[in-house]
């Protein structure tokens, strides 16, 4: 596992490509994860706060979802029992328009099923975003329909929207997210986090 995580730690692929991105920016790989962890986080990727901390989920979207799993920072950030794992581990930058580029796919088709072999069988995913909906579960659904169907999955597995600012009207839309199914996945964090 060393390995691995020091290759992915000392990866420069898109060096170029974010180099011509509106924030020309270096590549930073936010790596957090290890073997033994009860909880998968699936992102997409690290956004612009992210990158200048190194530590995933330092920023708003962070703070929502926290809040949709019941835990706090500390049980959060402990890697024993919760790896984080997006698309792509390096902050893709901006377009011109200041939006986030996509992850860039060479990221996942590199890394992602050596990190999943690397991680075993982990007791409960959460799928955050589109992107890691396609992957880890094989769908092109858009993504209310993917976390409409939450159930289908559950309790191994969980379809999150992105917990960014731009989906609270998505959430206003959508109540029956945080009514059905976030409480379902509160008591499923805690039943394999205390298993």
């Amino acid at each position: 596992m060393g390995s691995l995580l020091e290759e992915i730690e000392a990866c420069r692929l898109c060096a170029d490509r974010f180099a011509q991105t509106a924030t020309a920016h270096q590549p930073r790989p936010v790596v957090w994860f290890r073997p033994g962890a009860r909880i998968l986080i699936a992102g997409q990727a690290p956004g612009a706060r992210v990158h200048e901390t190194g530590k995933p989920f330092t920023d708003p979207s962070g703070d929502r979802l926290r809040d949709w799993m019941g835990l706090d920072e500390a049980g959060f950030y402990d890697r024993s029992r919760v790896s984080i794992v997006p698309m792509a581990f390096c902050f893709p930058g901006y377009n011109e328009r200041k939006a986030d580029l996509p992850p860039p796919p060479i990221c996942g088709r590199t890394w992602h099923d050596r990190v999943m072999t690397a991680l075993g069988d982990v007791p409960l995913t959460i799928l955050v975003g589109g992107h890691a909906h396609k992957y880890h579960l094989g769908v092109k659904t858009p993504v209310t329909e993917t976390v409409s169907n939450w159930r289908d999955h559950a309790p191994r597995v969980f379809a999150l929207p992105h917990p960014s600012w731009r989906n609270t009207a998505w959430l206003r839309k959508n109540p029956w997210f945080e009514a059905e199914l976030l409480p379902v996945l509160r008591e499923r964090v805690q039943e394999v986090l205390n298993d």
